[in-house]
């Protein structure tokens, strides 16, 4: 499962990457730098993840990533990093965000996440996005209470979205990120994500995870109107676009067969219009 893009992101494959590469262009140049190179650290560990080949292997080289950040804290970056040193350096970069963000992929590297109870979904969204957020709120410019609190809530909401965007994609690797309590609320008490997905009352177990994101989204908007306007335009045309999404999950049928909801082109420009001339 990819991470959320940067802010946070869904940052690889899964992410919606017109909204992610659109929302970075109003950034100034070394910010939008910065967060394409936290960018690019992110869907190199989730390729990773997401690679089919021995666990193992893959094990080893989130290890060896993990090694790589260390040298690039400790002022020794390695060739594959060497283009995320100055961000580090300039926008004080935290090892520990870097290290979650690994932390977060080493979880669907060692076996594939079915049916998660609330608790370890919301630590698998806190690696996967809430880090990466934490991380590119350095770089937007916010107060370090306010952004780590709007990397919380921004980046769950990112994340809860993509999961139930993602449901079709997830299910076909053997994934099932629908929490336990919300299957077996809505009489689902199976794991496998083939028959979960197949089931009459999946419609119930999905309107709870929107309920969540919704509850995230709204807290993360309370924070944005709450910050200065300039440092929290990236994160904002991330989250309409998200919202804009969500909503275009619930307005269709969550029974099979679900059709692909991405975001038009159209849509965006006009979100990235309002919010570019901040």
């Amino acid at each position: 499962m990819a991470v959320a893009e940067p802010l946070p992101v869904s940052a690889a494959r899964r992410a919606s990457g017109s909204s992610f590469y659109a929302a970075m262009r109003i950034l100034p140049r070394a910010q939008r730098d910065a967060v394409f190179e936290i960018y690019s650290f992110c869907r190199a560990v989730d390729d990773i993840a997401d690679d089919g080949g021995p666990r193992p292997q893959r094990l080893a080289e989130l290890a060896r990533w993990r090694a790589d950040i260390d040298a690039l804290h400790a002022g020794h970056p390695p060739p594959r990093l060497g283009a995320l040193a100055a961000p580090t350096r300039t926008f004080k970069l935290r090892r520990e965000d870097f290290l979650a963000i690994i932390d977060g992929m080493e979880m669907d590297v060692r076996a594939d996440i079915r049916a998660p109870d609330l608790k370890t979904l919301d630590l698998y969204c806190d690696r996967v996005a809430s880090a990466v957020g934490r991380l590119c709120v350095r770089a937007f410019g916010l107060e370090t209470e306010q952004g780590i609190d709007l990397a919380h809530h921004l980046g769950r909401a990112l994340q809860l979205t993509n999961i139930l965007r993602d449901l079709d994609e997830d299910a076909a690797i053997g994934r099932l990120y629908l929490p336990r309590e919300a299957l077996l609320a809505a009489g689902i008490t199976t794991t496998d994500p083939a028959a979960a997905l197949s089931h009459p009352r999946l419609e119930e177990a999905c309107a709870f995870l929107v309920e969540r994101a919704r509850e995230h989204f709204r807290a993360a908007d309370a924070i944005m109107r709450r910050s200065p306007r300039r440092a929290v335009r990236t994160p904002r045309v991330m989250a309409e676009a998200y919202q804009s999404m969500l909503d275009q999950l619930v307005a269709r049928s969550w029974s099979a067969p679900r059709r692909p909801v991405r975001l038009g082109r159209p849509r965006l420009l006009w979100i990235l219009a309002r919010h570019a001339v901040i």
